[in-house]
């Protein structure tokens, strides 16, 4: 077997690479010289990247052009594994194969993940197809099966993709760091390995990006209650909406933070099975705290709207991690939501209209 002249090891986010076969290279591996050979060993600006994009800072852009990618030195007979082209999902499958000869077919998913790609429709079976054509992967290995994550499942159908393209999908673990084990399985995964979990470092994950795409409304809500806070029966006075406005201020971050962060990381242990009913309980917690920490001495009113505004926005922020858990399917989701929206929004409204009746009472 001819070695094969994948490109010089790229170890960054990958670019095409310029042609590096010798002229009496056969046709295949002509074909596979532009291929650019990536490294399972993340560097510290991909681990930084990957931190502010958790933390939504150039999440939108932060991918990997689609086409094929090279690890270890694989050849024609190398296993060939799908992914999305959203970079943190193309580096959590290229850091577990150390060790490995294979090659990386990246999906054009718009930079979004496998799971909600799958979802969505862009990873799925034809652009799966047409990935294989367009990267000339049928010249480049010999035999005709392709790993496809197991959480791809929901966009990609196997047996269109072996009618349109002659490849045979086989799916993969959900987790890309069961791969060496699924591998030396003879390629079958064991049912734990087709379990998707939502532990606490997953929760911890996703908690970031909500606390951040939601900041800027929140602190516009912020500040718009504590100006408000300066409205009294004598007229509008700084003197009033100082303490007024930052009593308001400490209840919505507190309710801010129930419902993005603590009801996320202590999902398992609340109770019930809606996520808004589990948001309900986390804001009626932070109520506690924030009534012995800040509206201690408020009117009955004041307290009152407090504790409707709390738990209703902690209860709606909760419902937020619907999509990224395993805890709910999309019909449960759309059945809850049409109870729990409208009970919602009629605690805000009314926390709302106690609040402002409040500052004149």
């Amino acid at each position: 077997m001819k070695k094969n002249c994948c490109c010089p090891e790229q170890p960054g986010r990958p670019e095409q690479a310029a042609p590096c076969c010798p002229s009496g290279s056969t046709a295949r591996e002509k074909k596979i010289q532009v291929v650019p050979r990536v490294s399972t060993q993340l560097t510290g600006a991909d681990k930084w990247g990957a931190v502010k994009a958790r933390w939504g800072i150039g999440r939108m852009n932060y991918k990997v052009e689609p086409g094929i990618y090279a690890v270890g030195n694989p050849d024609e007979n190398a296993i060939v594994l799908v992914s999305a082209n959203y970079k943190l999902s193309f580096d959590a499958l290229r850091k577990e194969l150390a060790g490995l000869d294979a090659w990386i077919l990246v999906l054009d998913t718009g930079g979004v993940n496998v799971w909600c790609a799958a979802g969505k429709g862009t990873f799925g079976s034809d652009e799966l197809v047409r990935r294989i054509d367009i990267t000339g992967l049928k010249e480049i290995v010999k035999h005709r099966k392709l790993i496809v994550p197991q959480l791809g499942a929901p966009g990609v159908s196997a047996h269109r993709v072996k009618g349109q393209s002659g490849f045979t999908v086989i799916y993969g673990p959900v987790r890309a760091a069961d791969i060496p084990a699924f591998l030396r399985a003879g390629m079958r995964a064991t049912p734990g390995m087709r379990r998707v979990r939502f532990s606490f470092k997953d929760r911890a994950r996703v908690a970031p990006i909500e606390l951040v795409q939601g900041a800027p409304k929140f602190l516009l809500i912020m500040a718009a209650f504590f100006l408000l806070s300066g409205f009294n029966s004598s007229g509008y006075s700084l003197n009033t909406a100082v303490p007024a406005g930052l009593r308001a201020v400490w209840a919505l971050l507190l309710a801010y933070l129930a419902g993005a962060a603590a009801a996320p990381l202590l999902l398992p242990w609340l109770p019930g099975r809606s996520f808004s009913f589990k948001g309900f309980v986390i804001g009626v917690l932070f109520f506690g705290f924030a009534f012995f920490t800040a509206l201690r001495g408020a009117s009955p009113l004041e307290t009152t709207a407090w504790f409707l505004l709390i738990s209703s926005i902690a209860s709606f922020l909760t419902m937020n991690f619907t999509g990224a858990s395993t805890y709910t399917s999309l019909s449960g989701v759309k059945k809850e939501m049409r109870y729990a929206v409208p009970a919602q929004i009629t605690a805000a409204a009314v926390g709302i209209l106690l609040w402002l009746a409040g500052r004149f009472v």
